[in-house]
């Protein structure tokens, strides 16, 4: 059977490719995928342990029995083309919305699109790109994601907060693409009747996003480059998992 194999962030380094067509024999699981590149590539038998897998846009564990035609996806940490519009957005039956673009993000018409008469507060929180880490001098960043799954994931993440939070609505945009230093690269709005619940949902969606959503930078140095390691949710499963 025929199994897609996308790689993404550092995973595309490492294996040299974006994706494969992999010719697997029949009753195999998502482990077998892994455990055929890790062999090919060793670097990912060492990362097994901070790899995710998602089958099918959606986070799965080795066990998990394969068919002819699947999608497997192998994700490292997440870190944190052109269109006139957004690549992806949901906008849900409640009023919250998620969206990934490649325009710069406008705060206000965020705001605007979500915001009610019964809402007495709205806090909106910037991702914005800084001029460092760790003291050494940015140029820019570059942000990819496996697209599909990760405006699932945003508005799996929204309505969750929206139902454990005193909110109206909510809404997630994450940009993708080349940004430039004092640009915002994400930004999470909440608006409710009273300023408490905005605030506290506003941090954990983006807590959240952080964690859980497959986005992946590159940051561009004047001596080099390198992808930006970050660090999966825990309860995310692992490629090195049983």
């Amino acid at each position: 059977m025929e199994i897609r194999v996308l790689f993404f962030g550092l995973l595309k380094d490492v294996c040299g490719r974006a994706e494969d067509l992999f010719q697997a024999p029949a009753g195999i699981d998502a482990g077998f995928v892994f455990d055929h590149y890790a062999t090919a590539y060793p670097k990912l038998a060492e990362m097994a342990h901070s790899i995710v897998i998602a089958r099918n846009q959606e986070f799965t564990t080795r066990g998990a029995q394969l068919a002819d035609g699947d999608e497997i996806a192998l994700l490292p940490p997440v870190s944190g083309g052109s269109a006139d519009g957004p690549v992806h957005e949901i906008e849900d039956p409640a009023g919250h919305y998620f969206a990934l673009t490649r325009k710069p993000i406008d705060p206000r018409a965020l705001e605007a699109r979500i915001l009610q008469d019964l809402d007495g507060a709205i806090v909106t929180f910037h991702g914005v790109v800084r001029n460092n880490t760790r003291g050494r001098a940015t140029l820019r960043l570059d942000y990819e994601c496996y697209e599909g799954m990760a405006i699932r994931k945003m508005a799996e993440i929204g309505r969750a907060i929206a139902g454990e939070f005193a909110i109206s609505r909510i809404a997630m945009v994450h940009r993708l693409g080349t940004m430039e230093i004092g640009e915002a690269s994400v930004m999470v709005i909440a608006t409710a009747p009273h300023r408490r619940p905005a605030f506290d949902a506003a941090l954990e969606g983006i807590n959240r996003l952080k964690r859980l959503v497959p986005v992946w930078k590159k940051e561009y140095f004047a001596d080099g480059e390198v992808w930006v390691e970050g660090e999966w949710d825990s309860n995310a499963p692992r490629a090195g998992n049983a």
